[in-house]
């Protein structure tokens, strides 16, 4: 891992991720591509290029200048319920840009890595009888963001069996953890947490408290993909996940317990989606055995930096 490019470096998860690899690989060179304009952080460990993606022109030049040995493609339009609102731009920023990404780097014939990075919401609504979710189930995305990262799935296999590009891909299962946008379930419940404490709200908005997720510290995340970089195996697929599932309510539960506070709750229409998938546990069973990975960071010890983060950042 020489050259590193990251898609999407100034996501959520592209600092934790570059931040990692600096302080575990010597000698590499990291460089972040994002559509939005470098944010002047002078001790940030990589070199920033501002590009978008479906400008496949400018991509291809700045590739084939930076020559990667490896490329992790974190690169997205993430939200599930901003999906429904614009289908068309979410397939464009999930699907699009991976392909441009794919072709340039098989046009140029640059022998890298790439780590496809795709979602649980892959596998859409399941039964119960099929959990925790393993890599074997039969993939049924129920919303337009899930359909794109399914697209850009089925795009790696095809690039690795066609053209024996070295691809491996995740679905990568809830991430959580200080920094997260507020657009995110357990991001906005802590920030409404935190300023339910300080005075500044009453009431804790929510969509549908039913739901059961699995969800991850990004740091165990991005130490998940960093192993799959140096032990994954080619055109193999991931699950990265806690193995456990929570409900919203218990989250709520668990941040009124963090905060000492006990707010009202109310369900807001515009939270709730036209489909939700009831219950979401995966397996990491296949990433344990392949990079001998397994979770660390406990949920309540996420929870309490995600709190920490908006009483410090409100």
């Amino acid at each position: 891992m020489k050259n590193l490019l990251i898609t999407g470096i100034s996501g959520f998860v592209g600092s934790y991720l570059a931040d990692y690899c600096a302080r575990n690989e010597q000698n590499i060179s990291i460089h972040g591509l994002d559509i939005s304009a470098a944010s002047g952080c002078r001790d940030a460990p990589y070199l920033y290029y501002q590009a978008d993606l479906l400008d496949k022109d400018r991509v291809e030049a700045l590739i084939e200048e930076i020559n990667p040995d490896t490329i992790i493609h974190l690169a997205s339009f993430s939200s599930v319920g901003d999906s429904w609102k614009d289908p068309i731009k979410s397939f464009k920023n999930n699907t699009t840009i991976f392909l441009n990404l794919l072709e340039i780097t098989h046009s140029l014939k640059i022998p890298c890595r790439i780590l496809s990075v795709g979602s649980s919401e892959e596998y859409g609504i399941v039964r119960t009888d099929d959990l925790p979710l393993t890599e074997k189930l039969p993939l049924n995305p129920v919303s337009p963001y899930a359909v794109a990262r399914v697209a850009q799935e089925q795009l790696s296999h095809i690039y690795a069996k066609g053209f024996g590009m070295d691809i491996v891909c995740t679905r990568s299962f809830n991430h959580i953890g200080p920094g997260q946008a507020d657009k995110f379930v357990v991001s906005s419940i802590g920030r409404q947490f935190a300023e339910i404490k300080k005075g500044a709200r009453e009431k804790l908005h929510v969509g549908n408290t039913a739901i059961i997720r699995d969800f991850l510290d990004v740091r165990d995340v991005v130490r998940a993909y960093y192993l799959l970089i140096k032990k994954g195996s080619a055109g193999e697929t991931y699950n990265i996940c806690s193995g456990q599932g929570i409900s919203v309510a218990q989250l709520i539960d668990l941040y009124a317990e963090i905060s000492d506070v006990t707010p009202q709750v109310e369900t807001r229409p515009e939270l709730l989606r036209p489909v939700e998938n009831p219950v979401v546990i995966g397996s990491y069973e296949k990433l344990a055995a392949h990079a001998g990975w397994k979770p660390e960071i406990t949920l309540i010890h996420s929870l309490r930096d995600i709190y920490a983060y908006w009483l410090e950042h409100n």
